[in-house]
Order: structure tokens, then sequence, then C-alpha cells
């Protein structure tokens, strides 16, 4: 029994661990079922050595060892307490792994990975914006001159001030990430290209009017955009594609200014 507990065991593991595997809909399924059955297993064992110990401790009193009984009764009862608090540990790291992988280092956005998990859940028909939602791509004017003035560490502190611009400008309801670089990529549910563009020019705003000082010079950043919106039933890669060309009309257009897509 125990050998094919393993083999099972095994089987799971390399099919959770294969990259082939992580978009599938079950995996997130078969991840949580296995979990559940350790947590059963776990919970299971424990009460079976708890049970063998309490028979002996029993068979102890029987022949008139009391006090033994006693000790040992609180020696478990102290495991147990140890093994609970371990666990909720671990359950505590295992969540503060998980948001640290969701996140960006620098500026603790959502990263790329993460973005693509929020816009598959967007783009799914049962999702509760059925309103659909708009792509905002953002880009920073002229960066590579910042860094080459200032150094990176400068350039670093001005994406940080950004992001932080960025993260205050949306809405509750509104997703955030770096997409790589000096890009970022805004989600806004719920709303079309005209509401969405309303959203990013009061973000826009907020970033002309920040003084960043660097090496005592106030330095003004400025950002162009494109932006799109998701039509039902297209690839996720479209939407991004489009609004990618819509930043470019900005680019062209002179640039810190928001450019949009041809609304259907």
């Amino acid at each position: 029994m125990k050998k094919r507990y393993q083999d099972l065991e095994r089987r799971i593991q390399i099919l959770l661990a294969d990259p082939a595997y992580e978009e599938h809909p079950l995996r997130e399924a078969l991840a949580d079922l296995w979990q559940h059955t350790n947590d059963q297993l776990d919970r299971l064992e424990r009460i079976s050595y708890l049970s063998d110990a309490f028979q002996s401790m029993a068979r102890q009193r029987e022949r008139g060892l009391v006090d033994r009984f006693d000790r040992e009764l609180r020696r478990l009862a102290k495991i147990v307490r140890i093994s609970d608090g371990y666990q909720e540990l671990m359950r505590d790291m295992n969540a503060s792994l998980k948001e640290s992988s969701s996140r960006d280092p620098l500026t603790n956005l959502l990263n790329r990975r993460a973005l693509m998990e929020r816009l598959k859940d967007l783009a799914d028909p049962s999702s509760e914006y059925d309103g659909g939602f708009v792509v905002a791509m953002l880009d920073v004017d002229h960066f590579k001159r910042i860094n080459d003035r200032y150094g990176h560490e400068a350039g670093d502190r001005a994406l940080i001030e950004l992001a932080e611009i960025m993260r205050t400008s949306v809405r509750d309801t509104d997703d955030v990430a770096r997409w790589g670089g000096e890009e970022f990529l805004v989600l806004l549910p719920g709303v079309k290209l005209s509401e969405g563009e309303a959203i990013i020019d009061r973000m826009l705003d907020a970033v002309r009017r920040k003084k960043l000082d660097m090496d005592g010079e106030a330095l003004t950043l400025t950002v162009s955009v494109g932006m799109a919106r998701y039509q039902q039933g297209e690839n996720i890669s479209t939407v991004l594609s489009r609004a990618d060309r819509a930043l470019y009309l900005a680019k062209q257009a002179g640039r810190d200014r928001v450019a949009l897509e041809t609304e259907n």
C-alpha cells in the first residue's frame, strides 16, 4: 500500500512540475485535491499516533503507572500544539511565497506572469465583468536618457515613483503591472475605451505634476499610452497587440499622450 501511494505521489508531482500542463484547466484542481489528500493523511496519521499512544498509556495506568501516564499525556499534547503551530507557519510561508512570486521585486506591482493570469480571468465568459475590459500599455518616454545621464539607480527610483503614482491613480478594481523594463500594463474592467481614457488621462496628469529630484535637478517624467478594448472571444495576445500598436501611434504623435485603437 505504501509503495502504491509513493508511486502515485511521484506521478502527480511529475505532472504538476511539467510546464506542458501549466495552463491545463485541471492542473489547479489536481494540485488542490492532492494537497487536501495529504492534509487528510496527516490528520489520520496524527490520530493513529495519538490513539496508539493513548492505548499504551492506558495499559500503563492499568499497571499502576499513573504518574507516567500523566507525563506522557502532557508531552503528547505539547507535540500536537507544536505540530499545529508548525503547520500554520508553513501555510503562512506558502501564502507569502505565492504573494512574492506574483510581484515585481522593484516596484511591488503585479509581474507579467500574474497579470497574464488576471487577463485570463477577465476574458473568461463567466467573469463578473460582463462589460468587458480595457488594456492600457504604458511606456516611459526617453527612459534611456535618464539611465545614461543619472545612472541606473536613479532610473530604478524613477520607476518606483511612477509605480506609486499609477497605483494611486486607478480604481480599486483595476490592476497595474510591470510588463518589463520601463513598460507597464493597466487593466480596467467594466469600462469602455472613452471611460478608460479618462482614468488614464488623470494618471498621466499626476505623472506630469510629479517632480523627481535627480542630483539636485528637478526631473519630470512623461509616459506614452496605447489603449485597446477586449473583444469577447478573441485571443488575449490579440488585444495586447492592438494596445501595443496604439502605443506606437502615441509615440509617433509626439509622446506624452494617449492613443486609442478604433473601437468597433
